[in-house]
């Protein structure tokens, strides 16, 4: 998997028949983003000179990591490659338009079964548009299976560069959205201002003070209100949005005020969705890149009080590992025929079975 934010691969080996639980992880492995890549893969999220060769020539570079991510994760499981059944592999999204029936991930399924040596099963997003649907988020079902409990309402909540939150109430379908930015607008600020790719444990932003002028103007975005199914992605929540929003709020402003006031708005558009869309979640499961972010958990905690917040790792897997696990699984899914889109959460006119096979 390697999702918006763009820091890297993270890949598992997951066996799917153990005694206890819906899965084993045996092995892991992280890749992270080739600076000259990474660069493209930003570019590529808005119109630009020569987008079908630099698209075709990121998917082949994308393609190489996904089979380099595959092997190393193999060999930290103490297997070959030849012993999986199959590898799912999402690719990357540069865009997404759902109000156009169209999404676009970069990825060369053929390519990475050549090169890895394994059956590949891609593009799970396009058969749940095609059918109606946002083709997004994908995760919830998966989400359903690992952390679903008969008796006790939880939500998941996913922070990589987009934010997205499944909820799991016990006698209701399961429902899932994205809320809006996750990591993506801390990212950029950051990298304005910092030196890195991100914020660690978010200590910059808890040294500034949020702006709540500009709060409320980021707020005012009418998709914060929109009621699900809804998806979003860098189209929408990127620097063009963001300088705007510093432009309107037109006064002076401290850099790490202004990236403490980015996390409130990722914890304050969770907060306002699972207060319009689930009151009486009892516990937020926090996956993802974001789940590392002391200074976020700490703004959820205290928006979500007297919900419980606690990474996914606190209920035995690891908050790196679930969306690479949940691309096993769907592809594990699709082998069988068996259909993973949820009309509750897309808005699609019915299941369908997500995936296209590429034989090893």
């Amino acid at each position: 998997m390697s999702g918006t934010s763009l820091d890297g691969v993270d890949a598992v080996v997951a066996d799917f028949t153990p005694r206890e639980g819906l899965c084993t992880t045996l092995g892991a492995a992280h890749a992270p983003m080739p600076e000259f890549l990474r660069d493209e893969l930003l570019a590529l999220q808005a119109p630009c000179d020569d987008e079908l060769a630099r698209a075709a020539r990121a998917s082949l570079a994308l393609a190489d990591l996904y089979a380099e991510s595959i092997t190393d994760a193999c060999r930290a499981a103490g297997i070959a490659a030849s012993d999986l059944v199959a590898a799912g592999v999402h690719g990357q999204t540069v865009r997404h338009r759902p109000d156009e029936a169209w999404t676009a991930q970069l990825n060369d399924p053929a390519r990475v079964a050549e090169r890895a040596g394994v059956a590949v099963v891609a593009d799970f997003r396009r058969r749940d548009m095609a059918a109606g649907g946002q083709g997004a988020p994908l995760v919830p079902a998966f989400h359903a299976a690992l952390f679903g409990r008969p008796d006790r309402a939880r939500a998941v909540l996913n922070v990589g560069g987009v934010a997205n939150l499944t909820l799991l109430v016990p006698g209701e379908p399961v429902r899932g959205f994205d809320t809006g930015p996750g990591n993506s607008l801390l990212d950029l600020w950051f990298g304005r201002h910092g030196d890195g790719l991100f914020d660690a444990g978010g200590a910059w932003a808890a040294s500034g003070r949020v702006d709540h002028a500009l709060l409320s103007i980021l707020l005012a975005d009418p998709y914060f209100a929109l009621r699900p199914p809804k998806s979003t992605g860098r189209d929408h929540f990127n620097a063009a949005w963001l300088d705007e929003a510093l432009a309107r709020h037109g006064g002076a402003f401290h850099p790490a005020d202004v990236q403490a006031t980015l996390t409130a708005l990722t914890a304050r558009a969770v907060a306002d969705a699972l207060e319009r869309e689930a009151p009486g979640i009892a516990e937020l499961l926090v996956c993802g890149g974001g789940a590392h972010n002391a200074t976020l958990l700490r703004a959820l905690a205290r928006d979500l009080r007297p919900c419980s917040v606690l990474p996914t790792s606190e209920r035995g897997v690891a908050v790196e590992h679930v969306e690479a696990l949940a691309f096993a699984w769907l592809a594990r899914e699709a082998l069988a025929g068996r259909t993973t889109s949820l009309p509750s959460v897309t808005g699609a006119r019915g299941p369908r079975v997500l995936g296209a096979i590429y034989p090893r």
